[in-house]
């Protein structure tokens, strides 16, 4: 008989997170039948798009989420014990899977990725999820030329730190802002000249000194007041994408919207191109943008940087961490 640990939503959380709007209950899984899998959780996933999607989980349900598992009771030939997967169940340390749930596309089960000898937690990173959203809304959506002036905020979080490096590789100028001097020191380490702490320092008039030819293209994962000080520096024709919105999770989407940062005179007189970005609209280039990331970190081209945080029991503490900018790249959780 194994039990889970399962972290739940225990209140709808007021402005950031909290710990106490999360609670930790006990599950016995079921017997494994013919054609289903237990596994236990190996690193599981926190990202800021969660922040967003509580409000559309009932109180009590389990934490959204995805994680790399171990298959450790199998009768299912598909999934031997000890094969390694991907899968989108949520804050569990173990998790019953029928025959039936192997095949549902909401839990997205998928094998693991050959990572060779780099750590199978990069199967939640670089190599996962955000790398291929730094990839393909990068490279795929934005199509960046050589000599042009990117900027990118977030930029040592789990996809701004990857998007950074892809815009050096193609030849770029990079501009990257984050939320502390260790975070730009780590920028500076990868090669990234012109880093900057968007907390001590004018973003516009940073922009207006390091950027005078003005921004080509603009990686948004911030939003909010970080856009409306940017906007006014992108070049004639300049490219925005919209990745993320983390200045406005905490906050009611509806009044977001009303105070929304994007100049419609200024996108007007720049003719300015605004493109969202949702990573699970692109699944059939995963395979491709894994693969080309896999070589370029092989090769050294790309760096990772990974924030481990030890404990199950820790999952609130790593989410809500989150939100006061204390990772640098990926965030993980070791059970």
């Amino acid at each position: 008989m194994v039990t889970a640990k399962v972290w739940t939503l225990a209140r709808q959380p007021k402005g950031e997170p909290t710990r106490d709007d999360f609670a930790c209950k006990e599950e016995v899984l079921p017997l494994c039948e013919d054609g289903d899998v237990i596994v236990e959780a190996v690193c599981l996933s926190v990202d800021p798009y969660m922040r967003f999607k509580l409000c559309s989980i009932s109180l009590n349900a389990a934490m959204m989420g995805e994680q790399i598992a171990r298959v450790i009771e199998s009768k299912n030939s598909e999934w031997p014990v000890g094969s390694h997967m991907l899968v989108y169940v949520g804050w569990r340390t173990h998790t019953y899977l029928s025959y039936t749930d192997l095949r549902d596309t909401d839990k997205s089960v998928q094998q693991l990725p050959d990572l060779g000898t780099l750590p199978k937690s990069l199967g939640l990173g670089i190599l996962g999820m955000p790398g291929n959203t730094a990839y393909l809304a990068f490279l795929e959506v934005m199509h960046p030329k050589p000599g042009e002036t990117v900027v990118v905020n977030a930029a040592a979080g789990a996809v701004g730190s990857i998007v950074v490096q892809l815009a050096k590789l193609a030849g770029c100028k990079v501009v990257a802002f984050a939320g502390s001097d260790e975070k730009v020191a780590w920028l500076k380490e990868v090669g990234i000249n012109h880093a900057f702490n968007y907390k001590t320092v004018k973003v516009g008039d940073t922009l207006a000194q390091v950027a005078p030819e003005n921004i080509n293209i603009y990686f948004d994962n911030v939003g909010g007041k970080f856009t409306s000080e940017v906007l006014p520096h992108m070049a004639t024709h300049g490219r925005m994408l919209v990745c993320g919105v983390i200045s406005s999770y905490n906050d009611d989407m509806m009044s977001s919207a009303v105070i929304s940062p994007l100049s419609e005179y200024m996108v007007m007189r720049k003719e300015l191109i605004i493109k969202g970005f949702v990573i699970y609209s692109w699944k059939h280039r995963w395979e491709s943008s894994f693969r080309q990331m896999k070589k370029w970190v092989d090769e050294g081209k790309i760096q990772y940087h990974e924030t481990v945080v030890q404990g199950f029991s820790n999952m609130p503490y790593a989410f809500t961490g989150l939100f006061r900018g204390a990772n640098t790249g990926k965030v993980v959780v070791v059970p």
